[in-house]
């Protein structure tokens, strides 16, 4: 089949490949990538990094890539950054990825911005540069990449590469909050409840709460525990307080295992269960709250849940002192005077 020009063959490979027909895409742009046309080079590099046409092949994906990359292609830059990076199709070069991700980023690609300011961040291929990162972040921000948006948030915040600003890491932070970013979302939560930036706001908190812990997000699950607990921000309720502590608790936040350990013993939210109560003590207990280690003990001292273990009582109160809980060395003391 005889085309008028390169650039009608181009199009016709497009047109085969949105349509699924990646053999026909594959065959259309083969010649026009060995003839040196960039677009075609990237397009096949893409085929074979997905395994699209082609049998996936990582190294035949780098070759095209390459080619692609090195007539100035900035999306074949920036995924030969990728695969330096990520060590796919050639030996891990986090130099050689840096190199690459700096040329695209040169030309304005948003993800290549936000990956060499993480390189800068990190280390990785350069030396640590935070003011570097911050460039980087900042042009990738501006470009609406949310993940850069936090980062930048991050810098604002803690005044690393810029000096500390919680104007503008709120700024940033509800930026990337508004596209969905859950941690973004929890930091927003975290700046209304504490007033950092912001008027002081329990409703606001509790709303940006919310929607990081609908994401699972275990932090946020927990401060909307608190807040239900607390009732600020929101109708006192025990229950809801249970629900978000469970699910941050079986995501492994120490804390929250402890609250939820508190909640069972006393029967706030959830029917009164010693046994409940132990399980969730013991697990924020072997994270280290001290908290939970010395309620932990006293359940063993007195049997509550669990068959009454004084060696293991004094373990756990010894464990919650060292940790410096002051009922924990209270407890122990008695546990060793015999009464």
């Amino acid at each position: 089949m005889a085309y008028a020009d390169n650039a009608s063959q181009a199009k016709q490979g497009a047109e085969a490949y949105k349509k699924g027909d990646y053999q026909t895409a594959y065959n259309l742009w083969k010649p026009l990538a060995e003839q040196g046309n960039a677009t075609a080079q990237f397009n096949l590099g893409v085929m074979y990094d997905n395994g699209k046409g082609v049998k996936q092949d990582k190294t035949e994906a780098v070759k095209w890539f390459t080619l692609a990359a090195e007539q100035g292609e900035t999306k074949a830059q920036f995924n030969l950054g990728n695969a330096y990076y990520n060590g796919e199709g050639v030996k891990q070069d986090y130099h050689q990825a840096v190199k690459w991700y700096t040329l695209a980023a040169e030309q304005g690609e948003t993800k290549a911005q936000f990956n060499l300011g993480n390189a800068y961040y990190n280390g990785e291929g350069v030396k640590q540069d935070y003011y570097q990162a911050v460039k980087w972040y900042t042009l990738a921000a501006e470009q609406g990449d949310a993940s850069a948006q936090f980062n930048l948030g991050n810098a604002y915040y803690n005044g690393e590469g810029v000096k500390q600003d919680y104007h503008q890491a709120v700024k940033w932070y509800t930026l990337a909050a508004e596209q969905g970013d859950a941690e973004a979302q929890f930091n927003v939560g975290v700046m209304y409840s504490k007033g950092e930036a912001v008027k002081q706001d329990n409703h606001q908190a509790v709303k940006w709460y919310r929607l990081a812990a609908e994401q699972g997000n275990a932090k946020a699950q927990f401060n909307l525990g608190l807040m239900y607990e607390n009732g600020r921000g929101v109708k006192q309720d025990y229950h809801q307080a249970v629900k978000w502590y469970t699910l941050a608790a079986e995501q492994g936040d120490a804390y929250a295992q402890f609250v939820l350990g508190v909640m069972y013993e006393n029967g706030r939210g959830v029917k009164q269960d010693y046994h409940q109560a132990v399980k969730w003590y013991t697990l924020a207990a072997e994270q280290g709250v001290s908290k939970a280690q010395t309620n932990l003990g006293i359940m063993y001292g007195l049997g509550q849940g669990v068959k009454q273990e004084r060696q293991k009582a004094k373990y756990w109160v010894g464990k919650g002192c060292d940790n410096g809980n002051q009922n924990g060395c209270d407890v122990y003391r008695i546990l060793n005077e015999g009464k």
